[in-house]
């Protein structure tokens, strides 16, 4: 009888070692061959330069290349798709962003992906601040002063953003519901037209990202009154915070992460999770990103989680307030 419980046993053992042999298998050997990196952003912008940083860092700790695909389009939804849709073998990751993972599951419906089950976390990386700009005609240098004339004339401001549902539309319309302003939105086809539509005085008011908004601030080619994230931002230290403006608690930004398809083995997921650790630890990644307005946020795939499911039901309460929709 003791005989057969240990052979029961033992044959339990092997079983589940054998269960566990190809991800550790799988681990061990990987990566053999060159990874992709899908970034759903054309070439050229801020968060392409970023995802080619982090690119090369992982390159660097992994032994292979990382290969970047740029693959724009409905605003992250094509890129997103496409990987969650890939094989579950580490060879295929995403450069993911606030924006799909709580401001498309908010406003989108049909979309190809889950921003939970569809995707394995491997970590935050970035934050990228975002910015209340209004025209230098405008007679305001303060969110109080803006918000009085607004609620004085109620149909005189219209604020700009670079597209519908985007991140910086998201912060206007919470800033319009915690101030009580009323604004109309006039959605543009990215911060270009935008921006260039506040300076002309075609829209009074913008919210936009501080890595595009701050040369025309500099420039003097615009105001800045407000920054709508918790911290005042590295490259406009003297603009004030919305919760600092008098309205505590206001935080709204847009943020950065890496992914990989649901079922990534754990011990690939761990080894993603290192090396990437590894790359955002380094003094000179951190400096290179302050310098391109990000701010280096690093959270391994539990962090990056969590935060999902914390705010995308902020988000979509701020979409269904907002009558925010896309389809």
């Amino acid at each position: 009888m003791a005989m057969t419980r240990f052979r029961f046993l033992s044959c339990l053992g092997a079983g589940a070692l054998a269960l566990g042999l190809p991800g550790l298998a799988l681990a061990q050997g990987y990566p053999e061959r060159p990874i992709k990196f899908v970034i759903p952003y054309a070439a050229g912008g801020a968060t392409d330069i970023l995802g080619r940083l982090l690119a090369s860092g992982l390159s660097e700790k992994l032994g292979q290349p990382v290969v970047v695909e740029n693959r724009p389009g409905a605003g992250t939804v094509l890129a997103a798709g496409q990987v969650a849709k890939a094989a579950p073998d580490g060879y295929t990751l995403l450069a993911g962003a606030s924006t799909t993972l709580t401001l498309n599951p908010a406003i989108r419906n049909n979309l190809p992906y889950d921003p939970v089950n569809s995707f394995t976390p491997l970590g935050l990386v970035a934050d990228m601040g975002l910015v209340l700009l209004v025209n230098n005609d405008v007679p305001v240098r303060t969110l109080k002063e803006l918000v009085a004339q607004a609620k004085a004339a109620p149909d005189k401001f219209s604020y700009g953003s670079f597209g519908t549902g985007s991140s910086v539309h998201f912060g206007g319309e919470m800033l319009k519901s915690v101030t009580g302003m009323r604004m109309m939105h006039v959605p543009f086809n990215g911060s270009s037209p935008s921006l260039t539509a506040l300076m002309g005085g075609q829209v009074q008011v913008a919210v936009d990202t501080v890595v595009a908004s701050t040369p025309l601030v500099k420039a003097g080619k615009v105001r800045a009154i407000a920054a709508l994230g918790p911290q005042r931002l590295e490259l406009l230290p003297d603009v004030p915070t919305v919760a600092e403006s008098g309205y505590p608690g206001f935080d709204m930004g847009t943020w950065f992460a890496f992914l990989a398809p649901a079922g990534l083995p754990a011990p690939v997921q761990r080894k993603l999770e290192k090396a990437l650790a590894d790359v955002m630890a380094s003094a000179e990644l951190k400096k290179k990103m302050l310098d391109l307005g990000l701010t280096p946020a690093w959270g391994n795939g539990e962090a990056l989680r969590s935060r999902v499911e914390r705010e995308l039901p902020l988000m979509r309460a701020v979409a269904a307030r907002a009558d925010i929709r896309v389809d």
